[in-house]
């Protein structure tokens, strides 16, 4: 498996992740098709090799005419709509960096999330950072990324809005939940860019992988600190980790003047938004009130919009939120031809040698519609055609889908593994001659425009 590790001993900014992309191998696409089609004139991409405190990295700075208009969400969504080298993923990628910038400068400006400006996030070289940030780690094919603890800084900042203590606020609002350290440096280590970065790539964090190492990219900051070398340093290597970790946000709310039908499609609106599962527990409230609490368990870079659902739906007066580690097992979508035709399911991997097959309940469900038959028995026709297929050799090279794939199809994986032991000998001869062409076409392509508005990105 594809691992990255971000080392981010001196912070992290949308230039240096770029700079360490590209520095890493990154394909040359990345400056010659993608940034040059952006519909931004005058925009030039320069690549160049610097030191810093003796340490060679690549440094890049963006050639542009002068500019004074702050740009909102719909400036930046036509930028991206215009720039066909941009793949759909890419383009979502991108557009979902800027969603949470918006969304934490919206916090906390106490404004709406479409009325925010893009001040210095805004800016062509910080679109030009973002966009190819969100091109570059597409094309580094990464399957985990992990990160160190990210460090902020010390002292102060001047914005757009006055000067400011570091981490800046909305760099702060982004960092809920992410581990930090204390790095002692009078200086902005970390932007609203970077920590956007980190909140929407890294699957968890720590120290370096257990991986073998292919490359490494050294991307440069713009600022130098005696003794020390202002580098974040991007490891692409190959690891092998049969139970993956990722970190997921856990967020819960206590109710009791709520409707049933009300909680019920509230679960719908977060699960249709992205939410990795969605489950509710009765409890004993104050005054002895029955209630409810329900949890959400999500992707850090959707727990804005979710705490927003929460809110409008419930009308909660407060939302607890966590970030917490999960094990989980290497899977993979798998279509298998059976008597009864085509159902799909999830391949999940233990160890690279025990593959384990559990059918979806949608395709199961679906046939067993059709052809009028009980759904276990579709199950078991299901199962039992795994294991007589004869292709049992799958390639192990699994892509380790953990709900951070940046492709914005969002995959609804809520990680409901039917395990349907069902040692029934049940001598079932099927002959179901049943010539149905069940293209079961789940191509659920959910839209999710996400509308992101953001503020200020500083150079470092």
């Amino acid at each position: 498996m594809r691992i990255a590790y971000l080392d981010c001993s001196t912070g992290i900014s949308g230039d240096m992740t770029l700079a360490a992309l590209i520095d890493a191998g990154v394909p040359a696409e990345l400056r010659e098709e993608v940034i040059a089609a952006l519909p931004l004139e005058g925009v030039e991409l320069q690549v160049s090799q610097t030191v810093k405190e003796g340490f060679r990295a690549t440094a890049i700075q963006v050639k542009h005419p002068e500019q004074h208009a702050h740009r909102h969400l719909s400036d930046i969504e036509k930028i991206l709509d215009d720039c066909p080298a941009l793949t759909d993923s890419q383009r979502g990628d991108a557009l979902s960096l800027f969603h949470i910038i918006g969304e934490a400068e919206a916090r906390v400006h106490g404004v709406s999330l479409k009325s925010v400006h893009f001040h210095e996030v805004g800016a062509i070289d910080s679109i030009v950072d973002i966009v190819g940030a969100a091109v570059g780690f597409d094309l580094l094919g990464a399957k985990e990324v992990v990160c160190s603890r990210i460090p902020t800084g010390r002292g102060t900042v001047r914005i757009a809005h006055g000067i400011c203590p570091l981490p800046a606020p909305a760099t702060a609002e982004i960092l809920r939940g992410i581990p930090l350290v204390d790095v002692p440096i009078d200086a902005e280590l970390t932007t609203p860019t970077g920590a956007a970065i980190v909140r929407y790539y890294a699957h968890r964090f720590g120290t370096l992988p257990e991986m073998t190492i292919d490359g490494i990219g050294y991307g440069a900051g713009t600022m130098d600190f005696p003794g020390r070398a202002n580098l974040l340093r991007l490891f692409v290597g190959e690891g092998d980790i049969p139970t993956g970790t990722d970190v997921v946000t856990l967020l819960e709310t206590n109710l009791d003047d709520v409707s049933g039908e009300v909680i019920g499609y509230t679960r719908e609106q977060l699960l249709a938004a992205g939410a990795l599962d969605v489950y509710t527990i009765p409890i004993e409230m104050k005054k002895s009130r029955p209630g409810v609490i329900i949890s959400v368990i999500a992707r850090p870079a959707d727990e804005a919009k979710l705490q927003e659902i929460l809110f409008d739906e419930t009308g909660t007066l407060g939302i607890r939120s966590q970030l917490i580690r999960r094990a989980t097992q290497s899977r993979e979508i798998e279509t298998i031809e059976t008597p009864l035709g085509p159902v799909t399911g999830k391949l999940v991997w233990r160890t690279p040698d025990e593959a384990r097959f559990t059918p979806e309940f949608e395709s199961c469900a679906e046939i067993a519609r059709e052809l009028e038959i009980p759904l276990r028995d579709v199950y078991w026709v299901a199962e039992a055609a795994y294991h007589m297929s004869s292709d049992h050799d799958h390639d192990h090279d699994h892509d380790h889908d953990h709900d951070h794939d940046h492709d914005h199809d969002h995959d609804h994986d809520h990680d409901h593994d039917h395990d349907h032991d069902h040692d029934h000998d049940h001598d079932h001869d099927h002959d179901h001659d049943h010539d149905h062409d069940h293209d079961h076409d789940h191509d659920h392509d959910h839209d999710h425009d996400h509308d992101h508005d953001h503020d200020h990105d500083h150079d470092r």
